[in-house]
């Protein structure tokens, strides 16, 4: 009871009266459809409890209007300030919106955001990191970029948040994925597969492997569906051919299964994967992928993944290509595909099957794509 406690979009006892998320926002209008690349980019649904910034793609900042209504659900009884549906100016930069409970009691701060789908940086270095204060005073950390034009882009997550439920006044380097000082050039990414604990087990998720992926991570599912947790891949408007890097690995000393038993002769193994695929079903609908059907998913295009990765202790280069079928050039112009990109500790993580003690470094990630030709 106390860790579903803790993972409560608010501090409250359950009440709806003390309630105070913003549950959907979006563009609504017609008028407002050619600035963005698809219409399933005007609304964001079912925005979980842990998110403070709400960001709107738009194929330019230049021709966006100077102002702009956001509509906005708030939970029931709660009010917001700047209201739902008044015009402000997101060319200026972000707006604050300030949701206070029905009661008077709670309030939250959101951000909504309007930024330009500039080219990402397909060269990862992992170099972008900060420190997190999450539950119980526990210390994570949590990787970034910067894209072409200088913008704070938060493509990549971890387990981490969800990690931290069973730990106390617990640091960065304590947790399944932290950053490294020791990479390949400069600083790295730093995964290994850890005793879930007590917590772990009645949930009957004993191990929690480190892990890295493009995506999100969704903490409210993390003890309701934890393969629901893992959110991957965000928009892309180019078809990635080969996936390079580095790495170093060691496996952990006795691999066990889901019930924590040991399986005798088997040795863990790490995992580096991606998948391009379409975002967007026959009646538009948005699609993600999650961790019961990264690898099998209908909507599939392309899969890349490192066939073996032998324990090394030194930094060793490896290469993936992607394998599958085309991309609809229309379908790519207006960013109807994800793309994600995955490294995990223990190859069967997400089965809670590994071996405690295993550890995987990556570094220098880069990702090389098909030349886009001009129409």
């Amino acid at each position: 009871m106390v860790a579903l406690a803790l993972l409560t979009s608010c501090i409250k006892d359950e009440e709806a009266n003390q309630e105070c998320d913003i549950v959907s926002a979006w563009v609504e209008g017609k008028e407002y459809e050619n600035y963005f690349y698809d219409v399933t980019q005007m609304k964001h649904e079912n925005i979980a409890s842990t998110v403070t910034e709400i960001v709107f793609t738009v194929k330019s900042m230049i021709s966006l209007p100077e102002k702009l209504p956001i509509q906005l659900t708030v939970t029931p009884g709660a009010t917001v300030v700047p209201a739902s549906g008044s015009e402000q100016h997101f060319k200026d930069g972000p707006v604050t919106y300030t949701v206070t409970s029905q009661d008077g009691s709670w309030q939250r701060q959101y951000t909504v955001v309007f930024r330009e789908a500039v080219k990402p940086t397909y060269r990862y270095g992992f170099e972008e990191v900060e420190t997190i204060e999450g539950m119980n005073n526990n210390l994570y950390h949590n990787f970034y970029i910067f894209d072409q034009a200088g913008n704070r882009q938060n493509v990549w997550a971890t387990g981490n948040p969800g990690a931290i439920l069973i730990k106390q006044n617990s640091m960065p380097e304590d947790q399944p994925t932290y950053s490294t000082e020791q990479g390949y050039v400069g600083r790295g990414v730093c995964m290994n597969t850890q005793d879930a604990g007590m917590l772990g087990r009645l949930f009957g998720k004993p191990i929690a492997a480190g892990n890295l992926f493009i995506g999100q991570f969704i903490l409210d599912n993390v003890l309701l569906d934890a393969l629901k947790a893992t959110q991957f891949g965000l928009p892309i408007d180019r078809v990635p051919i080969r996936v390079t890097g580095y790495y170093k690995y060691r496996p952990g000393d006795t691999f066990t299964n889901k019930d924590m038993e040991p399986v005798p002769g088997r040795v863990d193994e790490a995992s580096i994967y991606a998948v391009f695929y379409r975002n967007v079903d026959k009646d538009n609908k948005p699609i993600f992928l999650y961790g019961d059907n990264v690898l099998s998913s209908e909507y599939i295009v392309r899969k890349a993944e490192v066939a073996s990765l032998p324990p090394t202790d030194e930094w060793t280069p490896f290469e993936m290509f992607f394998e599958g079928g085309d991309a609809d050039p229309i379908v790519l112009a207006s960013q109807g595909y994800n793309m994600t990109l995955v490294f995990s500790s223990s190859k069967d993580g997400a089965s809670f099957e590994g071996a405690i003690g295993s550890t995987l470094y990556v570094d220098e990630v880069v990702v090389s794509f098909e030349e886009i030709t001009k129409q």
